[in-house]
């Protein structure tokens, strides 16, 4: 996993995300001006023989663009992070940058895509030309992968044609995303697999009351007792 992620942040394969994602690193924002920014792709978060994934969209160009790490350093990774460490899958409810001593507990965070796209819209060759490192990622979490959280639609439909192509049987036609969603997969050799869904922690969903802390904490206490990983810390 080291090395799939080391050389996830070495991708140059899409001109139109790395001219924007170092375009953003270049000018900042005012607020981190001060700061050197990542400008890279971002690699999945969490360890390699996690039993339970969170399934984003893509990093944010101020946010895990800036730091380094899946959702980390925008306000949607300060929600993530905060529900995490409440049902003990986090050792602490900030994430601060890619350096900071965060652990999580039986948990990896990861996304499609995996640079900051414009207006936070990468484009459908853009989502498929990237997703061979999602394949990746999962075929090696595989041996202890049991419960898959999916936050949004987009990482909703960007999965399952991983899945699919992976071996899991996918249903058809192809379930519907939704807070709440629930999706058992199996696979030739017998595993068992379960897709939860839940709205996407962005401040368009968190600030309108679309999405709760309340309701985030239920699908992730779900998934965690699902995983097998019970309350930790």
């Amino acid at each position: 996993m080291a090395e799939l992620d080391e050389a996830v942040t070495r991708c140059s394969a899409c001109p139109r995300l790395v001219s924007w994602r170092e375009r953003v690193a270049v000018e900042k924002r005012a607020a981190f001006r001060e700061q050197s920014y990542w400008g890279r792709p971002v690699p999945g978060f969490g360890p390699a023989d996690a039993s339970l994934a969170l399934v984003g969209l893509a990093p944010a160009a101020h946010g895990a663009n800036r730091t380094g790490r899946m959702f980390t350093g925008d306000r949607s990774g300060e929600v993530l992070y905060r529900a995490l460490f409440d049902v003990g899958l986090a050792s602490a409810p900030n994430s601060e940058s890619a350096d900071d001593g965060l652990r999580l507990y039986g948990t990896r965070i990861t996304a499609p895509v995996r640079c900051a796209p414009p207006a936070n819209k990468p484009t459908p060759a853009e989502r498929d030309t990237c997703s061979p490192w999602l394949a990746r990622e999962l075929e090696l979490l595989r041996p202890t992968l049991r419960v898959v959280v999916v936050l949004g639609g987009y990482g909703w439909q960007a999965l399952l044609p991983v899945l699919a192509a992976a071996g899991w049987e996918v249903p058809r036609p192809k379930p519907r995303f939704g807070h709440g969603a629930r999706v058992g997969l199996g696979d030739a050799g017998g595993g068992e697999l379960l897709l939860l869904g839940c709205y996407h922690v962005s401040q368009q969903n968190t600030f309108t009351g679309r999405l709760t802390p309340e309701m985030l904490r239920a699908v992730l206490t779900e998934a965690r007792d699902t995983a097998g990983l019970g309350p930790v810390g």
